[in-house]
């Protein structure tokens, strides 16, 4: 081969070198920009989705919170009303045992007396009556109706049934109360 076409061989070799180099660095350069930019979009993406999701737990959590207080409220509410209830309570208790006492103190100092209507057919007496006959009331339209005294010791038994039964009734009422507060 002639010198000329080696020189022209070794340029087109090298052209096509140089060349194929060239657009080889340039594509690189080109895929590394927008790996770049996908990288950049990726990353933007990331950020966005991120600030969503705190913005989306920051209300999640305000919600939780105001929930919370708002359930505070309720409670702080019911224990206002149930303690209120309770003093209510306390004190009806107290009124009917102060009432109770006042009874009890009353048969004791015979200042009272406690009775019952008996039928007068049934006990009645071969020498008069049985019992004590008492004056037709405003009332009442039985006149002279039988009653008999109680023994002061079975009045003060009788007023302590009562005593036990009226605790027992205002207990009722305010457990009464106590549940339909905090089923409400």
């Amino acid at each position: 081969m002639p010198p000329n076409w080696r020189i022209a061989l070794l340029a087109v070799a090298i052209g096509l070198y140089a060349g194929g180099r060239g657009a080889w660095v340039w594509q690189a350069s080109e895929y590394g920009k927008r790996l770049a930019e996908q990288a950049a979009d990726y990353v933007q993406q990331l950020a966005d989705k991120d600030r969503a999701y705190g913005r989306e737990r920051e209300e999640a959590a305000a919600a939780a919170l105001e929930q919370l207080a708002e359930q505070k409220s309720q409670r702080k509410d019911l224990e206002d009303r149930l303690q209120e209830q309770g003093k209510t309570h306390w004190k009806e208790m107290s009124d009917a045992q102060q009432i109770q006492a006042r009874l009890r103190d009353r048969l004791a100092t015979a200042d009272l007396r406690l009775s019952v209507l008996v039928d007068a057919g049934a006990f009645a007496a071969p020498g008069g009556d049985g019992g004590v006959r008492e004056a037709a009331g405003t009332g009442g339209v039985v006149h002279g109706a039988v009653r008999v005294g109680l023994d002061p010791a079975h009045a003060q038994r009788i007023i302590g049934i009562t005593d036990d039964g009226d605790r027992g009734l205002i207990a009722l009422q305010a457990c009464q109360a106590y549940v339909r507060e905090v089923t409400k």
